[in-house]
């Protein structure tokens, strides 16, 4: 009889998320089976339908855990800078520095929205809309203050978070520069790439 964690309904749902993740990063959406979860968990497999009552309700609750955390972290990271510079090298440090500290929820991010379904892939749409967007706001800020001189802030936008999402692809532990030295390196290709003014940024060296 399978082990079970316990009568903490929020621990065991925390367990279920975490095990999900791990699954899901390793062997896809399609190919992981709610027992199999649960063998991960120490749960029955019926009692996984408790928390979520579909495989896809599941995959949801992860991805939009996931958007959630990372709006509300920006969120916090952001609440003291006005400036459009200051922002724009706080929003590449924090987007390369949460991402690769989260390679799983990423992955699953990048490679599982398209195995959601109607409403519940709008939602992730539009979440992932809204963290996109506060980037676009920066650059359209900077550029009103004449301190970026950008020709498309909606395509100069998606290269900048592609530039940046692609360090969790290819980063390791052991590279030749850590993540802090990588992301000072980016805010400066960044602010080269929105023809940023007067900016001084400080070279971290390899």
């Amino acid at each position: 009889m399978a082990r079970t964690i316990g009568s903490d309904g929020e621990k065991t749902q925390a367990a279920i998320h975490l095990a999900a993740r791990r699954l899901i990063a390793k062997v896809g959406y399609e190919a992981m089976s709610m027992r199999q979860l649960a063998e991960k968990v120490g749960v029955q497999a019926a009692a996984l339908y408790r928390y979520h009552p579909t495989k896809q309700d599941l995959l949801f609750a992860v991805m939009r855990d996931h958007m959630d955390r990372l709006l509300a972290a920006w969120n916090a990271e952001s609440q003291s800078l006005a400036d459009p510079l200051d922002r724009l090298g706080a929003f590449i440090r924090f987007h390369i520095r949460y991402h690769v500290e989260r390679r799983d929820d990423v992955h699953i991010a990048n490679m599982e929205l398209r195995s959601l379904q109607n409403d519940k892939l709008a939602i992730l749409v539009d979440l992932r809309a809204i963290y996109e967007n506060e980037l676009r706001l920066i650059l359209e800020d900077g550029a009103k203050a004449r301190q970026f001189d950008i020709d498309d802030i909606p395509l100069t936008t998606r290269a900048i978070i592609a530039m940046t999402t692609g360090v969790n692809v290819w980063f390791r532990p052991d590279d030749r520069l850590t993540v802090t030295q990588i992301a000072e390196k980016y805010v400066t290709m960044g602010l080269r790439l929105v023809g940023a003014k007067n900016f001084a940024t400080k070279d971290m060296g390899e």
